[in-house]
């Protein structure tokens, strides 16, 4: 079992000079409590009010910028996006960032994509932000794609969507055959299948007690259509924990932590409230030390 810790917020005490401070501070507080990977929420604006996390007054930075001064600061853990979206930049322009994320950090990076689904950043901003049909229409492209380009098959590609007349990209990256790709999401038609004839990894969002076992089981399934080994593909989820002073003890992040492990999950990601209170990453490093141990 391996634990991650995911970035959801750039809310720091001392507001938006603290941020880069803070944000290096935290990533070798993960490193240094032996935690396998990093990542931020590939948004640009913060999710909306009900989620909890305060909505687009809120501070939030663009993924893959923040990825590259995050490998900057770290040696080891690994770095990622949880997950992109397929519309926020074209596909060639986003196999490049993840290329240069690669390289730059000595093969740690994940390639996290999705479709999409924060309609209010798209519109705010300016980006396009078709049907959910087309979304996943422009995701599965963009998985062909990366799969070609990280092959060095540099074919004009033209498909429904892009047309890439000499998808080149030198430097490849460090990562063979490359960086692993993590789709997020649990969707069982499409996601999931996707996953199956894609993927490197999966990731499972937040899930109700027994849901990563489901999900799990209906991507067995679509392994075996396409006769691709289960086995082949990193099972993920994200969890929420709460481990401040007095809201969580170490036995409860094991517990929680510990149930995903009995679902099949093999890489557990954990959001933490106010992360800048690094207390809480000792906590979970010490889980995490615990699971691997166990």
């Amino acid at each position: 079992m391996r634990v991650g810790l995911q970035l959801p917020s750039f809310s720091f005490a001392g507001g938006t000079a603290a941020i880069r401070p803070r944000l290096l501070e935290i990533a070798q507080a993960a490193e240094a409590q032996g935690l396998a990977s990093l990542w931020v929420m590939d948004h640009l604006f913060q999710l909306p009010e009900d989620s909890g996390w305060g909505g687009p007054d809120e501070p939030m930075l663009e993924a893959y910028t923040t990825l590259g001064f995050l490998a900057a600061g770290t040696e080891r853990i690994r770095l990622g996006a949880l997950v992109g979206c397929a519309m926020s930049r074209s596909p060639g322009l986003l196999l490049k960032a993840v290329t240069t994320l690669d390289v730059l950090s000595a093969g740690r990076a994940y390639f996290g994509i999705g479709a999409g689904w924060y309609a209010r950043e798209a519109h705010g901003l300016g980006l396009p932000f078709p049907s959910r049909r087309e979304r996943f229409e422009h995701l599965e492209e963009t998985l062909q794609l990366a799969h070609q380009v990280w092959s060095d098959d540099r074919r004009p590609h033209r498909g429904r969507h892009h047309e890439l007349a000499e998808p080149i990209l030198v430097p490849q990256p460090l990562s063979r055959p490359h960086p692993p790709i993590m789709i997020g999401g649990g969707g069982e038609r499409r996601t999931l299948r996707l996953v199956a004839r894609y993927g490197d990894a999966c990731n499972i969002l937040v899930p109700d007690p027994g849901e990563s076992r489901h999900k799990l089981e209906v991507l067995r399934r679509h392994c075996e259509e396409i006769g691709r080994p289960y086995e082949a593909i990193e099972k993920t989820s994200l969890i929420e924990l709460d481990l401040r002073p007095g809201r969580m003890s170490l036995a409860d992040a094991r517990r929680a932590i510990h149930a995903q492990r009995d679902e099949g999950i093999e890489h557990v990601i954990v959001n933490l409230p106010q992360v800048d209170q690094l207390e809480q990453l000792d906590v979970l490093g010490r889980a995490a030390l615990a699971e691997v141990a166990a």
